[in-house]
């Protein structure tokens, strides 16, 4: 047990110890989360862009006035001498275009391909609507800017580093993913091509934060085994050339459980 309570290497940082906090979607995010003196925080999902998935207040970091919010949570967590980390990404094709954030961002739901997913349920406003099918993402260049633009405004905002959010069938697993991503251009068909947008990101997350830069994926959704193997395979690889802090592995489990609403 001692062993926990060591200083660790993280990227460009050392963190007081190796307990961390793994981001955890509630729909808030507190300082009072530093009391218990982990090494590393990694905050909630928090959105690139003004699209709304079926979490009504999941927190964002697309604009200053935000960055400005999430100084006072960094701050904080910095004099409980803790680091902290943005973990940012974009909902893609599990956005819902009633949803009031998608109404006020004025576009359409994107996705890489116009495939809808499966089951979803939106409890925040009437009708509980699942998933729509999406906008194929015309140039999906302009969606990397945004991840950059974040990253830019969390280092503003006091962030010690970004882990970008791969997983869970959001925006950028939906890329790397063949079931989600039918796209015949430079973003599709191959196993380089399937990759490319997540390692683009990544690489402009790097200008901004150097090492200190993560990566969540979720290998075991959607593909076949081996296609999956292959894909993941080839992402890692290069993912290790880029010599960021670490990568979160997430396994997904199907659950059979009722909600109350």
């Amino acid at each position: 047990m001692s062993a926990l309570f060591t200083p660790l290497e993280l990227g460009s940082l050392t963190i007081p110890n190796r307990i961390g906090m793994s981001p955890m979607t509630r729909n808030r995010s507190s300082a009072s989360r530093a009391a218990g003196g982990a090494g590393l925080i990694v905050s909630e999902d928090t959105l690139v862009t003004q699209q709304r998935s079926a979490w009504p207040d999941a927190p964002g970091i697309w604009n200053k006035a935000q960055a400005a919010g999430w100084k006072r949570i960094t701050d904080a967590v910095h004099a409980h001498g803790s680091k902290m980390y943005c973990q940012i990404s974009h909902p893609g094709r599990c956005a819902h275009p009633e949803t009031p954030e998608q109404i006020a961002a004025g576009v359409p739901v994107y996705a890489p391909s116009a495939i809808a997913a499966r089951g979803g349920k939106f409890y925040y406003f009437p009708g509980t609507p699942g998933y729509v099918t999406p906008t194929e993402i015309p140039d999906p260049a302009i969606i990397i800017a945004q991840f950059k633009e974040a990253a830019v405004n969390a280092k503003e905002a006091g962030f010690d580093g970004v882990e970008l959010h791969a997983a869970g069938g959001y925006l950028v697993h939906e890329f790397l993913d063949s079931s989600s991503n039918k796209r015949i251009d430079k973003w599709g068909g191959s196993v380089e091509n399937h990759t490319r947008f997540a390692l683009e990101i990544l690489k402009a997350l790097r200008e901004v934060f150097g090492r200190d830069v993560a990566l969540k994926v979720s290998p075991n959704m959607g593909m076949p085994r081996q296609e999956t193997i292959a894909t993941f395979g080839h992402l890692l690889r290069e993912v290790n050339k880029l010599n960021i802090a670490y990568v979160a592995f997430l396994r997904y489990m199907e659950i059979q459980k009722e909600f109350n609403t």
